[in-house]
Parts: C-alpha cells; structure tokens; sequence
C-alpha cells in the first residue's frame, strides 16, 4: 500500500515530509527526554562547597575538624600557577580555546584507545568534570554522556572559564579524603596549597586520574612516577625550563596525612559535636564550615590523659597483684571552671579507639560516700551548724529487705560515740549520714540534691545517705562546684562560641544558672570539705600545699572510687571502675584509686597560678573549734581548727570559765 502511494510522484513530497516531522519529533522528543530532569546551572550562583567545621580549645589549639567531605575553598588568585598549570596541562590542554567539550581531544581519544584495543585515554574535558561532579552520577553510561555534554555547554555560556576552573580545583577528589586543592595540601603536606613547590603542585596534579592509585599515602613509588610523568609533560610543552625539570625530579616525597588533628580530648569533642548536632542540626554543622570555641584548656587536657594512662597502668598492675581476673579498670576525669560552669577538661575513659563510652558523661555509677555532701549541705541550709554532735554508734531502722531491719555499718567497723558533724563528715562515718537523712527525710534531701544539678533518679529511702542512688560525674562535680561558687549552680557546658564562615555569630552559650544555697551555708560546706583533706580521708591531697577541699567515695564492695574536689577556681572529678561493675580489689578506695589521679591533674591544672582563698561572707566568721568536742578550742590545743559558722552560731565561752 506505501509502495502503490509512493508510485505517485506527487506523493512523495507529501511522504518526505512526513518523515521529517516524525525524525523531527523523535528528535526533539529525545532531547526532551535528556534534558527535562537535567539540574538548573544558574543554581551554581548560589552554590557552596561544603566546608570543614573547626572545633578550638580556649587557648587557641584546633582540636578537631568536622567534615563530611574535607573542603577548604579557594579563590582561583590563592592556586599557584604551576598548580594550575600542572592540572590543564594533565586535565585539558584546549581548555581556555573550547566551549566546554573538545572535538580534537574527542579524536585524539579514539586513536589512542583503538590502537590500544582497550580505553587508555578519556576525552572529558575540565568543564564536563565539573558537570558530572556537579550534578551527574559517575556511573558510566551513554546517556548520562550526552547529559553531560549538554550541561558543559550550559556552564560555559553562563560562566567565564576562570570562574569555571576555581569551581573545579575546589571541587576535584584527590584521594585520601581530600575534595580540592588546598584540601588535598593540608592532608598531604601539611601547608597550604599557596605553600606548595612544583614537585608538589605536580604530585596534585598527577592525582586526578585515579585518585585511589596515585595518592603518596596508598602507593608512594607509584605517585612518585606519575609525577615524573606529569612534570615530563611539562617539560616537553615548555611550561618548565630542563632545570626546574631535574630539580623537581630529585625532590623527595615525605607526604604524611596531616588531617587526622591531635586526638587529646576526643570525649570532649565527641560530646560537643552531639550538642551542636542537636543545636543546630547536622547540615550546617558539617557543611557550612564553622568555627566552634569551646571552654577546653588544651595544657588541663593533656595533662589529664597523661596521668589517668599512667595511674591507671599502676592500678591494673596491683589488680594483677591481687589477682583479679581480666584487670580492664577505667577512668573519668571531668574539670570545671568553678566561676563560669565551663569544661576544662574532660577524660571519658582509658582508650577511645577502644570505647568511645564517655564514662564522664553517660556513665552512672553509684558514688558511695561521694555523696554525703549533699546531706550535709541540706542540713547545714536547715540550721545546722558544723560542731552539732550526733551520736555514732550501731542502729537499725525497721522496715528493711524482706521484713528484716536495717543494720547500716560504718566503713571501718569503729564507731566514735558523740562527734561534731565536721569530723563525722571528714572521716567518713556511714552512721552520721544516715542519722541525718532521717532527721530531715529523704525526700527533701532528693529536692534539695535535684537543686544542686543532679538530674539522675534517686531513691527516696535512708540508704541514699551511702551513695546507692547512680548519678554521672558530670552531675556530681557540677554540684560540688555549688560550694566554692558562693551557692551558685551552673550547668556545666563546654561550647563558648560558634561563628559562620563570614565571622557572624550562628550559636552563644547561654548556661543554666541558679542560686541553691545560701553564701554563707556554701561558705561552711567548703570549710567542712577542707576537713576531709586537713584530717580525714584525703589528707594525701595536702601534698598541694593549699586551699583545696572534696570527698573521697567508695561503693560497695570496692566497685567504685570517687574523688571530687575543688580549689576557690577548680572542681574536678574523679572516677575509677570497671564497666563490668567487678570489684576493683580489696583496699581500693576513694582514697587509694582515685584521689592520687585528682592529686596529680590538681598539681597540674594549679601550678604557676596564684594561690586564692574560700569565701568568707560578712555573714560568717572563723572560729578555732575543737575537731573532738566542737567546743571552743585554746590557740595550744592540739586538736584546734578553723571553722566557719554563722554570726551568733558559733561556739563560745562559758560564763566565769573557759
């Protein structure tokens, strides 16, 4: 029937014409199809490569870098020339003479891969990279060829080639982790891609090609050649002089990865990066290049994880000693600037490429004795002076375990009779605290600790006067730092400062504060706490030679050892355990375990600085106190103190006598 129709001569126009709308159609109705999805070039005018966040102690020191893909942009005038030169001549030698592909490469490409009889050489030029880097996939295939193409064109007539190179050299994957030039600089030699010799801006550029090959950091005799190959291509096209050539030929690769920024506080860093994840979300933390200024003190920090490593060592070989099994001890530190609530150090455990647990943190842990200051200080705000008595002696309390009473026993076996509440405190006696728990009830104790900044669920019975309840580091060194801080609480928090990559600032650190006790009841608390050092179960801690005060913590059967404590501008904690919560060993207390660490780091974080005092209100004066009676004591009696009382608290003399 179409054979009889084109018979006709005066058909076939009419034929011609309808095979040319159909070719027509195909042809439109094909590039419909390839470009109907394709990616808006103009958005380029607003686009920003993702950039590396930067975290920074207080003084200064970088700490960590955030990134989901390490970018530093550059502009194009920052690229040295023999970079840039080293690149078009390896990428695209015609790239400032075509209009976004080039023919003759296209050509040149075909020769060479037939007379191989396999693909040796691509004809992408630099624009097409950047479109497919851009906007495209890599997988290989015809059609997203033909995209490609298409999008070059659109870039080069919407952009000046200049523009279009500094995209690309900002943009390009160079191996190792490195997206661009002057990230693939820092990783690779340390120094910025301004810095770079040409032996070096050659290496760069010899990496495009097979980025996993021809890094120096996966196959240095392999980089070194494709260097030569590159810095031979040079030569030959007269970008280098012969001398330049050989010089750059005998320069040594000592490429060492220098991205991997100092891991001195990585519990530190983690636990910053998840509080400005939550803050500000993950996009504009790893890609809009902040700069992040944290409360840290980089010389607090190391000398934390030198003396938790080495202390930790001495107690895993005692635990040997002693014979217990699998010895795996861990530690906590956490340091607080008493003043400002602000971390300035923090230790989340032994070994983080090991367990990445911040036991600083996260971990909760019963506290044992480390407690008893909370009681104390409720009884203190409730009237209590320092040189009350209260008997020590056995006791049991109905109403225990399975219908049984309750026997709570001191630590040592020994009971004191009447003692002032002071040395009850200093010497840690279980029966005491106990004692006082009931006089007031627990559930204001539990208000009255939930005040002070500790978060974690107590149980409202008599035993929580022993530490039974779990807390975390954290909330217990935040609530110590009560004392010396005029009755003040802070949140304790670890961010000062974030800014944007244009200096603004995205994120303030605004801290939770309240006042929770009264000054002059702080003021005692702190004077009763220095006790525990001058002549109780601290007093290694007098090693320091000044102010300082805190509480030694042991729980049951040795699993646990705390020490917190504080100088007029520090509080530090301590804890030393293991995650299995198995016993430590006999003998290894608060006292043993944990104060040498508290001891050491406080030696540490105090050298050099001025030796300050604890508050002393207007409200408040300092009494010479017998420790044994709490009575007024003479200037020769041996067992005198200094004590804190309230005005018209303290004790006096007797009418007609001493």
């Amino acid at each position: 029937m179409i054979l009889q129709f084109l018979k006709r001569k005066k058909n076939m126009p009419i034929f011609l014409v309808l095979i040319g709308g159909v070719l027509c159609g195909a042809t439109v109705g094909t590039f419909i199809a390839l470009t109907h999805d394709l990616p808006q070039i103009r958005s380029l005018e607003t686009f920003r490569p993702s950039a590396v966040t930067r975290i920074y102690s207080a003084d200064k020191v970088l700490l960590a870098e955030l990134f989901m893909e390490k970018r530093d942009p550059v502009s194009l005038a920052f690229i040295p020339d023999d970079l840039r030169a080293a690149l078009l001549n390896t990428e695209d030698r015609n790239f400032y003479k075509h209009s976004g592909v080039d023919m003759r490469g296209i050509l040149r490409a075909m020769l060479h891969n037939i007379r191989a009889k396999r693909f040796v050489e691509g004809a992408s030029t630099i624009t097409q990279q950047l479109a497919k880097t851009l906007f495209l996939t890599p997988r290989k295939a015809l059609m997203r060829k033909i995209r490609e193409v298409i999008l070059a064109f659109q870039l080069e007539r919407r952009y000046t080639k200049d523009e279009i190179l500094e995209l690309y050299l900002n943009q390009i994957y160079l191996g190792s982790g490195a997206y661009g030039v002057e990230s693939a600089a820092k990783i690779f030699f340390g120094k910025s891609v301004r810095d770079l010799n040409l032996a070096e801006c050659a290496l760069i550029a010899a990496m495009p090609r097979s980025p996993s090959r021809y890094s120096p950091l996966v196959n240095r005799e392999l980089a070194i050649k494709r260097r030569s190959i590159v810095l031979k291509q040079m030569r030959v096209r007269g970008i280098i002089t012969e001398s330049a050539y050989q010089d750059a030929l005998n320069v040594p690769v000592h490429a060492v990865r220098q991205d991997k920024v100092s891991a001195s506080a990585p519990w530190f860093v983690e636990y910053v990066r998840a509080t400005l994840e939550e803050a500000l979300g993950s996009a504009m933390l790893y890609k809009e290049g902040l700069t992040v200024f944290t409360t840290l003190s980089s010389e607090m920090q190391q000398a934390a994880d030198t003396i938790v490593r080495n202390r930790l060592y001495e107690l895993e070989a005692r635990m040997a000693r002693n014979r217990i099994r699998n010895p795996d001890p861990e530690c906590a530190l956490i340091s607080l600037d008493v003043a400002s609530g602000g971390i300035l150090a923090m230790t989340g455990g032994k070994d983080f490429q090991k367990s990445s647990f911040n036991r600083a943190v996260s971990a909760k842990r019963q506290p044992g004795s480390a407690f008893k200051p909370v009681i104390y200080a409720h009884a203190i705000e409730q009237g209590f002076s320092q040189n009350r008595l209260i008997l020590d002696a056995p006791v049991f309390f109905r109403g225990g375990k399975h219908g049984k009473n309750w026997r709570p026993r001191n630590f040592s076996g020994k009971y004191q009779g009447e003692i002032p509440l002071r040395k009850a405190l200093a010497i840690s006696q279980n029966i005491p605290a106990v004692k006082l728990m009931e006089m007031s009830g627990p559930s204001p104790v539990v208000c009255f600790a939930h005040a002070l900044g500790i978060e974690s669920e107590l149980s409202p019975n008599l035993s929580l006067a022993l530490g039974t309840s779990e807390v975390t580091l954290m909330e217990l060194s935040g609530a110590y730092s009560v004392f010396p801080n005029r009755g003040k609480w802070i949140r304790p928090f670890g961010i000062l400062e974030v800014t944007d990559s244009k200096g603004r600032v995205v994120w303030r650190a605004k801290p939770e504060k309240r006042m929770v006790m009264s000054r002059a009841g702080a003021a005692i608390m702190s004077n009763m706490l220095e006790a525990v050092v001058s002549e109780g179960t601290a007093r290694k801690a007098k090693v320091l030679q000044r102010p300082v005060a805190g509480k030694t913590g042991t729980s049951n059967a040795f699993k646990d050892a705390l020490f917190i404590g504080f100088s007029p501008t520090i509080t530090t904690g301590v804890w030393v355990g293991q995650d299995s919560a198995k016993s430590l060993g006999k003998g290894e207390t608060g006292s043993k375990a944990a104060l040498p660490i508290w001891t050491d780091f406080m030696a540490a974080a105090l050298k050099g600085k001025a030796i300050r005092y604890f508050d002393l209100p207007d409200d408040v004066v300092q009494v010479r106190m017998n420790s044994e009676t709490g009575k007024l004591a003479s200037d020769d009696d041996p067992y005198g103190v200094m004590a804190f009382f309230k005005k018209g608290t303290e004790p006096k003399k007797k009418e007609g006598g001493q």
